[in-house]
């Protein structure tokens, strides 16, 4: 809504502030140590190098030095007191960085030039790698215009076709990032594509199992309901035409979808076609890992940041500043 004067009014302000909040509650607190794997285009080493200069991370680069140099000097970026260490080759890098993260030189994994695969196959080794007992899995924080709440989806990135056993990590993963962030205990929708429970599809009967883990305290610290369709999750007119009562319908604000397919054409209608924007942060390892794409913008590459950091904060132990 525009002012009299055409300036952005109340609504916009609050609407345009969803990142913001939580790039200010990241900025609060000490800047993460981050691992950030083969920053060797101008895009990937722009983003670490402004989330630095935000406050938000303190990056140790690795990668072949002499391309990290090159790039800085093109782009006329101070690399200032930054760590490098020298690799040969992407492959080099994405091993070395979850090498340091392993040894506890850093706090976050920050994606920088080299595919996503190459990273997440050092990460998932199973005698080198970060793994848990959690199942690693992907959370899209969404800023979607026009919409009051930041909205999670997951799993958009990782797990293809997850099984129930990986959903409820899933489901997990995404409500204790929600709570790190300091945004509170989490209203949680997991999706389908209608809202009765059917073993003609079989997402149906996931959902309901997936409540009922969390009624007996499989799954903790959220509001759970399922299945939903999406318009019954997100709006309150479409939940109350269906009879829905519940505390979640209408209100969800992390959307859990039935398979990657599903969340990968979910994320990317809400960002073509409501000019969303998408942080993404990988979670279940050994420390929180940002994923960027070379289509970020700088903001979206802060607020995929600052969420990371605000969750390594609070595994460490220290509070949250409230984000909300």
């Amino acid at each position: 809504m525009r002012a009299a004067d055409g300036t952005a009014g109340e609504d916009d302000a609050k609407l345009a502030s969803k990142y913001d909040r939580l790039i200010a509650a990241a900025r609060a607190g000490a800047p993460a140590l981050t691992v950030v794997a083969h920053p060797c285009d101008a895009t990937s080493l722009q983003g670490a190098l402004a989330a630095r200069d935000a406050g938000l991370i303190a990056p140790v680069l690795v990668g072949p030095q002499h391309r990290i140099s090159a790039v800085a000097q093109a782009e006329g970026l101070d690399l200032g007191a930054v760590e490098i260490i020298d690799t040969p080759h992407s492959h080099a890098s994405a091993a070395e960085a979850v090498r340091l993260v392993r040894e506890g030189r850093g706090e976050l994994l920050m994606k920088g030039s080299l595919h996503t695969d190459e990273l997440m196959r050092e990460v998932a080794a199973s005698a080198t790698g970060l793994r848990t007992e959690r199942r690693i899995s992907h959370v899209f924080i969404m800023d979607v215009p026009g919409h009051a709440e930041t909205l999670f989806i997951t799993d958009a990135a990782i797990n293809i076709f997850p099984d129930l056993d990986a959903k409820r990590d899933i489901v997990q993963n995404a409500i204790d990032l929600w709570a790190g962030v300091g945004l509170g205990m989490p209203r949680v929708a997991i999706l389908s594509a209608v809202e009765t429970v059917t073993t003609k599809i079989p997402s149906t009967l996931d959902a309901a199992a997936l409540c009922k883990m969390a009624d007996r305290g499989q799954i903790t610290g959220a509001l759970v309901d399922g299945p939903l369709a999406f318009d019954n999750a997100i709006s309150p007119e479409a939940a109350a035409i269906k009879g829905i009562v519940s505390p979640v319908a209408g209100h969800a604000q992390i959307l859990v979808v039935p398979d990657l397919e599903a969340g990968n054409m979910l994320a990317k209608n809400l960002t073509f076609l409501s000019r969303a924007d998408a942080a993404g942060v990988v979670l279940g390892a050994r420390v929180p890992i940002v994923l960027t794409s070379r289509a970020d913008s700088v903001r979206t590459r802060l607020a995929s940041c600052a969420v990371a950091a605000l969750y390594a904060a609070a595994r460490r132990g220290t509070p949250a500043v409230a984000a909300v």
